[in-house]
């Protein structure tokens, strides 16, 4: 069995692996750290196309209590047409838009209510711009828990009504996202309830290392050459990086430090952005996010400080994408490769055209771009930009008259 603690990120005190997120001496947050069983690769062949296939390197310590979607495992397509207008012939778009709640939530939220479980928790929650309350609601509906939700009241209606479907209680708060934190935090800790991306962090953010896992099987155990990664809090970029590097501790993969890990922002919403062009290691938050990627409108990333060291670490840029720039990607992405992404996708295809464009990306690069959530759950943003039907007369030849 997979021996777990958690440790310190900042003083590396080490704890038992409780439900627990803050260190007790100097209050930084607490990863969860492994003594990892002897894998190679045929540990994972032939089992579940899941992200529970990498089981003996997630914090889960019974199997009886996963609570499954059978999430993961998702493609990674060779994206030629769009690589091709974009300047790059070794692209591919790890696309986590196919989901089971549409999102590359669905990992961090199946790992964080697994956990609540094996704790014994009597509730899950979280704070959310949208894609965490659809993944926590169907991971508690799943588990047989109850689930309330914290988000700002301006989210996506789809985002919305996906989460109350599932039966959660849905508290729409008038303020932004980390007012919706805030208020999430101050009741998960009176009430003791797990929630995934507060209280249950340390492990929660574990499911988002499973975006290395797949990428790096799905290449055949090499090693890409540059990710693009979108980002709000900055919790999935620093996870995506401890995954690989985890990959190189099983003696998986080589030399991950070649690896460029390049942060994705929207204009509007792009504190680390900021911070990384000022050559600042400090995170100024945005006060009021306006962008129409909703669901990165983080204003104050937590673990923005540690995106900026990841930078360091494997010599990447951040960039960001204004609305226009994000909008145009979706279709762009959409009419190349046949996948419709929110705009947190195509602030992740902006940016990467960016970098391409100002030569920091070699053509020959193998370039992994993440789509991260579906564009059906935000319809209403890209609606502004497309030509609407015209309604015509049920008449054939009328109709005939505009099929060219």
């Amino acid at each position: 069995m997979t021996k777990i603690r958690l440790q310190c990120r900042e003083c590396q005190q080490e704890y038992e692996p409780t439900f627990k997120y803050i260190c007790d001496d100097c209050f930084g947050p607490l990863d969860v750290r492994y003594d990892f069983p002897s894998v190679n690769k045929e540990t994972f062949a032939n089992r579940e196309q899941t992200y529970w296939r990498y089981f003996e390197l997630l914090p889960i310590l019974d199997k009886s209590n996963i609570v499954s979607l059978d999430a993961g495992m998702t493609p990674l397509t060779k994206a030629g047409d769009l690589g091709e207008a974009l300047g790059l012939k070794n692209l591919y778009i790890k696309n986590d838009s196919v989901n089971p709640t549409f999102s590359f939530k669905d990992r961090p939220a199946g790992i964080a209510v697994s956990k609540a479980k094996e704790f014994d928790l009597p509730a899950v929650g979280c704070a959310s711009t949208g894609n965490l309350a659809s993944a926590t609601a169907a991971h508690a509906a799943k588990g047989g828990l109850p689930c309330y939700v914290f988000a700002p009241s301006d989210i996506e209606q789809a985002k919305i009504v996906q989460a109350l479907s599932y039966g959660a209680k849905f508290i729409s708060v008038d303020g932004t996202y980390d007012d919706a934190n805030r208020i999430a935090a101050q009741i998960g800790d009176s009430k003791g309830i797990g929630i995934v991306n507060i209280n249950m962090r340390s492990y929660y953010v574990e499911g988002s290392k499973t975006l290395a896992y797949e990428v790096a099987e799905q290449l055949e155990w090499q090693i890409p050459d540059q990710l693009i990664v979108p980002v709000g809090s900055g919790a999935m970029l620093n996870a995506i990086c401890k995954g690989f590097e985890e990959l190189q501790s099983v003696s998986l993969l080589n030399n991950v430090s070649q690896i460029h890990v390049h942060c994705a922002q929207p204009h509007g919403c792009a504190p680390i952005v900021d911070a990384f062009k000022k050559g600042s290691n400090e995170v100024v938050p945005v006060e009021n996010p306006d962008t129409v990627a909703k669901s990165l409108a983080i204003g104050d990333p937590g673990d923005g400080r540690y995106v900026l060291k990841r930078l360091k670490q494997y010599n990447s840029y951040a960039e960001e994408s204004n609305n226009k720039e994000i909008l145009d990607a979706i279709l762009l992405l959409a009419k190349t490769e046949g996948i419709f992404t929110e705009p947190a996708g195509g602030v992740s295809v902006a940016v990467l055209k960016k970098l391409v464009e100002d030569g920091k990306i070699d053509k020959n690069d193998t370039t992994i771009c993440y789509v991260t959530g579906n564009g059906l759950k935000a319809t209403e943003s890209i609606m502004s930009v497309l030509q609407k039907p015209e309604t015509m007369q049920a008449d054939a030849a009328k109709i005939s008259a505009v099929v060219k």
